[in-house]
């Protein structure tokens, strides 16, 4: 059983970690949604077995990831009608590495914890390239014994793996991860923007800043597909507007203001109004660009 794990939700995040873990020469019953990733697997690999619902993952594994896009989406998974609550035994494992709220891993776990199943909560960072590389950024909460008996699933998909804390500490460190991530967007896209329109060539920009203190991931990644308006989606706008709500909420609850996040979380509720949500988060250059009037390359 230890080499047999249970993985649920095979999205742009999903499938490559499921690549990397068959790589690592972990054997996987897999459920999606859609059933088109599902097929894809099962016809790459004889390693991949397909279950029909998340409870039939659960009876064939002790261990199970998810890999959802919100709260709702892993509660159902989870305690809903043919969910993994129904299907895990006790001494089982759940590894939640979707991005949701707090409260709502603090809630499941609690359901777990009734059966006798052990939880963690272990969002990760890197986007769609990270995923596909193995080297995402996994914060993870909850008990240590049940960090290391992860620490081979996570060292397959991750190069950063950190216990942060006890239950949900994950989830907080991720919504820190958002907020920063978001205002480094706001920020890059500024700059690019205004560097630009001043008459000054973007990529060279680029190349500057990220040779002194203004470097960052964002810029180093995303800079030269912002300037070239490639925007297909390795992290959509919609889900970063979920995650900053997160981190607001959290915020509210701990009395930690935030106001250039909830600035920052209105240009992105803006983009998806326009119908760019299902963009790659570095859109947000193009909504800086159509307040200036001017769009790079243009």
């Amino acid at each position: 059983m230890a080499d047999r794990i249970g993985l649920i939700g095979l999205g742009i995040m999903g499938k490559p970690m499921a690549r990397n873990l068959l790589k690592a020469g972990f054997e996987l019953v897999v459920h999606n949604r859609s059933q088109g990733a599902v097929e894809e697997l099962t016809a790459e690999s004889k390693k991949v077995t397909a279950a029909k619902s998340p409870k039939g993952v659960a009876e064939l594994v002790d261990i199970v990831i998810t890999m959802l896009p919100d709260s709702p989406d892993v509660r159902d998974v989870v305690l809903g009608e043919n969910g993994l609550l129904e299907g895990m035994r006790e001494g089982s494992l759940l590894i939640d590495m979707s991005t949701i709220a707090p409260a709502t891993t603090i809630e499941i776990g609690e359901a777990l914890d009734q059966r006798g199943i052990h939880s963690l909560d272990a969002p990760v960072s890197g986007g769609d390239k990270g995923a596909i590389a193995g080297t995402l950024s996994i914060m993870v909460g909850g008990q240590e014994a049940d960090f290391e008996r992860a620490r081979p699933v996570f060292e397959a998909v991750g190069k950063t793996i950190i216990l942060v804390g006890d239950r949900s500490a994950g989830q907080v460190v991720k919504a820190c991860n958002q907020i920063v991530v978001a205002l480094n967007y706001a920020a890059v896209s500024e700059a690019l923007v205004m560097g630009a329109r001043s008459g000054v060539d973007p990529e060279k920009i680029i190349q500057v800043l990220n040779g002194g203190l203004a470097a960052s991931r964002v810029l180093e990644m995303r800079g030269p597909t912002m300037i070239n308006h490639q925007f297909d989606p390795g992290f959509r706008v919609d889900l970063h507007r979920k995650d900053l709500a997160i981190a607001l909420n959290t915020g509210n609850a701990t009395q930690v203001p935030l106001p250039v996040t909830a600035l920052v979380s209105q240009f992105f509720d803006a983009l998806s109004a326009q119908g760019r949500g299902n963009l790659d988060h570095s859109a947000y250059i193009s909504l800086i660009e159509d307040l200036a009037g001017y769009h790079i390359g243009e």
